[in-house]
């Protein structure tokens, strides 16, 4: 089943007063880019956090967004350590007993060794992180999910344009036959015209211009041309990576598709050659979205 490349998704996470709340955005990109906007404590963990995506979404520009609150705060604060606290308070007592300094404790004094006040970022980091890697999961599942919808519709619009090219297609086989011969007559009365005695060279003159006919016969190209026509059906159906796949097949049809056109020599083969091509643009266009 394919999937588009474009969504979104919303994973939230709650424990006692701690809110954890991520956002991803996906849009279409050649290969797997990140962009991430995650809490100063989870900046150590963010080798963890991409391999979880990498792990889930093949391909598409993603955009990553975590929020943490406690409380009513937005952004998770470090915790305060206590141990620490009571260090640094009689570390400022015995400063000021040292300098004859009689002022009673401030906050402020404290707020000068705020560096060793809380706990580390990595501790932290680490304490919360199965809860912020919840989230990223509900985050992802919530965005697939909205992918591989719009996946399916993807999937019936390429099924119903391969169609239509299917339909030109057996026109096209339908007509070539007829179509050769009646080019093959039509260079031989030319010729008949410009020759005035053929009595003695009628069998070379007929070899030369089947030999001419054969060049505006495009079988093969319509032989190849379908057999690109059941691999795209296949790799849509069946491939979890389909995106380059399909690329490298709509190249491939669009070429035989050209050369169709420039061999040949019928309107009605240059009328459904041309809406062919067509049918190919439109779906160039769509793949495009796919992972």
């Amino acid at each position: 089943m394919i999937s588009s490349m474009t969504g979104y998704g919303k994973g939230i996470v709650h424990r006692d007063d701690i809110t954890i709340e991520t956002e991803i955005k996906s849009l279409n990109s050649r290969y797997l880019d990140f962009s991430f906007r995650v809490p100063k404590f989870l900046m150590n963990k963010e080798f963890e956090i991409r391999e979880k995506i990498k792990s889930r979404i093949k391909r598409g520009k993603v955009y990553l967004n975590i929020t943490v609150r406690k409380g009513d705060f937005e952004e998770r604060f470090n915790e305060v350590d206590p141990a620490a606290v009571k260090f640094a308070v009689k570390m400022v007592k015995e400063i000021k007993k040292s300098a004859k300094i009689t002022e009673k404790l401030k906050l402020a004094d404290l707020m000068l060794f705020q560096t060793m006040l809380f706990k580390d970022d990595n501790e932290q980091a680490s304490e919360e992180f199965d809860l912020v890697a919840e989230s990223i999961d509900k985050a992802i599942e919530s965005l697939n999910t909205m992918r591989t919808a719009e996946g399916r519709e993807l999937e019936k619009e390429l099924r119903k344009r391969v169609q239509i090219i299917e339909n030109a297609l057996n026109k096209i086989e339908g007509a070539s036959d007829e179509s050769v011969k009646a080019y093959f007559e039509k260079i031989k009365e030319k010729a008949k015209q410009l020759v005035s005695d053929l009595s003695n060279n009628q069998d070379r003159l007929n070899m030369e211009l089947a030999l001419i006919a054969e060049r505006a016969d495009v079988t093969e190209e319509c032989v190849r041309l379908r057999s690109h026509i059941k691999m795209f059906i296949d790799t849509v159906s069946n491939s979890d990576d389909a995106g380059r796949k399909l690329n490298f097949i709509v190249q491939e049809m669009n070429r035989e598709a050209n050369t169709i056109n420039s061999k040949s020599v019928s309107s009605e083969i240059s009328h459904s050659g041309i809406s062919i091509k067509e049918e190919i643009e439109k779906i160039r266009e769509q793949i495009q979205n796919i992972e």
